[in-house]
């Protein structure tokens, strides 16, 4: 049986899907993302107070248009639509649907249309995010408009006689200024939802999840000493007895300068047994001579599947396999809930292969970076490692552009090991999302003393985001970033030029591969 969800939220494939899930549990209004597919009687068995259909890549007039089950209007509930979710509607009910003269895509102003409980509390003339297409040309009937912008005459429409309500714009994404406003209202003011669900509550739901899955066998959490594995390991240690947990740390070669001590001795303050292995050789073995950064992660990954496969052969009754994945590698790496766009693959997300025997333990796939930190702090982790900056699983192996080898990996760590002593001297480490040094393998001219240099190029890259689906660019005081240059080309031998990175994501990941 279904345990009861009060907003379900149709996944139709848009990058942003989930962050309408985040921002309302960040209300206090537990949801959950299902296939846009999901059957009527599966969406029933939630006893859902609202529906929300969420944007999505495609076009709702194209044969093979993704549509919902019809059933869906038929329920009586409120019926929120956004973006792709919008054009559904507006088809659903008569109106029309085309291609718009051009793609509309970012800051946009909504001006208000008279008085709306979605728009409770909402400042008029207030920036929104538009991300389309195609358009709505005309409106059902029964439809009426109640936000307008420069570009979209019909920013937001709805039928407040059957509860249904559509935005054109994107009100989870951070740059719509009180579009968490507009959901809450949504769901508090149409939906008549309470506002109880919190990460304490999350925490229990997990705790239990995690018993009733493993039972009295064993689990093999995969650690890596960041914030997600971290937190898994946290919950395994609340949900299970100390001898049905087998925590394994995999030194690959590929950690930043003195990670492997940092891990072990956090694991020894938690009171945590920690098996380490060291793996070095065999991971640098593996990627010699590999430089396409798909094939990278991909051979990262089935590597420390096989490690972890032969650590678990030492054990009797291991059963699972715990990861730190999160929902942004799923929806970055395959479309698990609806067709979203694959944007590159990561190495802890696609399920196991084939031949091996244990299952896995995800605590953590459906839920945000910020959303992880305060679980972590709900699980009483110290705050310095909760607020350690994210860390790819491939390591290091993504910030090297080519192949990786020892001599790389040494530039690379001494340089962003100069960097992040800089960012916490300055108070910056804590004002950034994420900040690292990425190896080019790109040479240049240059000159040191009287003496002509040919050597690498370092970029550091700094961002500012709020759950890591978008990012801009951090904007560094310069005086801090020259310092920063003029001490990773005088202290490290074989670099004599460093850039800074000033794209955002989109249209670039924060990650260069």
């Amino acid at each position: 049986m279904k345990k009861e969800v009060p907003i379900v939220v149709l996944d139709f494939g848009s990058q942003y899907t989930q962050l309408v899930a985040r921002k309302l549990r960040e209300s206090g209004v537990y949801t959950e993302v299902v296939p846009y597919r999901e059957s009527i009687e599966d969406i029933k068995a939630r006893k859902p107070k609202g529906i929300i259909l969420s944007g999505g890549p495609a076009s709702v007039y194209a044969e093979d248009a993704y549509k919902p089950d019809d059933g869906i209007w038929d329920l009586g509930l409120p019926i929120l639509g956004i973006c792709y979710g919008m054009q559904l509607i507006t088809q659903h009910f008569g109106g029309e649907v085309v291609p718009a003269d051009h793609h509309e895509y970012g800051k946009a102003r909504l001006k208000i249309e008279g008085e709306c409980p979605i728009f409770n509390g909402v400042s008029d003339n207030e920036v929104v995010w538009m991300s389309h297409g195609d358009k709505a040309e005309r409106i059902p009937v029964g439809f009426k408009v109640i936000g307008t912008s420069e570009n979209s005459p019909y920013a937001a429409i709805a039928d407040e006689s059957r509860n249904i309500y559509a935005f054109q714009y994107h009100p989870e994404v951070h740059h719509s200024v009180e579009g968490t406003h507009m959901l809450k209202n949504f769901a508090k003011y149409i939906c008549g939802c309470d506002s109880t669900w919190n990460m304490g509550s999350f925490a229990k739901e997990k705790i239990e999840d995690i018993r009733k899955q493993v039972g009295d066998r064993k689990v093999l959490c995969g650690v890596s000493g960041g914030v997600d594995s971290s937190v898994v390991a946290a919950l395994l240690h609340e949900a299970l007895p100390k001898e049905q947990l087998v925590c394994v740390f995999v030194d690959q070669g590929l950690l930043r300068k003195d990670e492997a001590e940092q891990v072990q001795n956090m694991f020894k303050l938690l009171d945590m047994n920690l098996i380490t292995i060291d793996a070095k050789e065999e991971f640098l073995t593996a990627l010699a001579g590999v430089t396409d950064p798909e094939t990278k992660r991909k051979t990262i990954g089935e590597k420390f599947i096989e490690v972890f496969d032969k650590e678990a052969s030492k054990h009797t009754d291991v059963s699972f396999l715990a990861q730190g994945t999160l929902y942004t590698d799923v929806i970055e790496s395959v479309s698990v809930k609806g067709p979203s766009k694959t944007i590159k693959s990561h190495h802890n997300v696609g399920g196991l292969p084939d031949w091996m025997t244990f299952e896995l333990v995800e605590p953590l796939r459906e839920i945000f970076k910020d959303e992880v930190r305060k679980l972590g702090l709900e699980l009483g982790l110290p705050k310095d490692m909760i607020g350690r900056h994210p860390f790819p699983g491939p390591g290091l192996a993504i910030r090297v552009m080519g192949e990786v080898n020892e001599e790389a990996l040494r530039l690379l760590r001494e340089s962003d090991a100069i960097m992040q002593e800089e960012l916490k001297a300055t108070g910056y480490y804590d004002k950034v999302w994420q900040a690292f040094t990425v190896l080019l393998n790109v040479q240049s001219v240059g000159v040191m003393g009287d003496n002509r240099t040919y050597d690498n190029t370092v970029c550091i890259r700094m961002v500012e985001s709020v759950d890591g689906m978008t990012a801009t660019f951090a904007h560094i005081p310069h005086d801090i970033l020259e310092n920063m240059s003029r001490r990773i080309i005088n202290e490290i031998d074989g670099i004599n030029r460093v850039v800074y990175d000033i794209s955002s994501k989109p249209p670039a990941t924060i990650e260069w591969e």
